[in-house]
């Protein structure tokens, strides 16, 4: 795809061309566009756009990227996400952060990690106290 049918597409789809889709080198927009429409616009794929886009903002947020930030944060709300919703995405994103900093920084071993995630899910799967079933998997 060249630049003028990425340009008409973009056009088609966001009502306006911003200058940092123009900014791209020509050398990728034609895959770039077709990228972002196949995975992050898409409604065809297996995660819904409200999802995917508090996905971005997760990773966004621990990126501490403005402007992916703005973008997945409006995109959110543009496929429904709520505030609490974009707020949680956010603490997500930290949290996930947080701990893989702590964890990679510790040299944790990666294989007791594993051995205790899984014994930690199968737990949860199958011996949560019902007072507590909700919490995870939505039990």
């Amino acid at each position: 795809m060249d630049r003028t049918e990425v340009y008409q597409e973009v056009e088609r789809f966001f009502g306006i061309v911003p200058e940092w889709v123009k900014s791209l080198p020509e050398t990728a927009i034609g895959e770039l566009w077709e990228l972002i429409k196949k995975v992050e616009i898409s409604d065809s794929t297996a995660i819904p756009p409200k999802y995917k886009e508090l996905i971005g903002l997760a990773v966004a947020a621990t990126l501490r990227c403005r402007y992916c930030i703005y973008f997945h944060t409006e995109a959110a709300r543009a496929n429904g996400a709520t505030e609490d919703e974009t707020k949680e995405a956010v603490l997500m994103g930290s949290l996930t952060n947080l701990f893989s900093t702590y964890l990679n920084g510790s040299q944790y071993d990666i294989e007791q990690f594993k051995r205790e995630t899984d014994e930690m899910v199968e737990h949860a799967r199958e011996k949560v106290p019902a007072d507590l079933s909700h919490l995870w998997f939505g039990m």
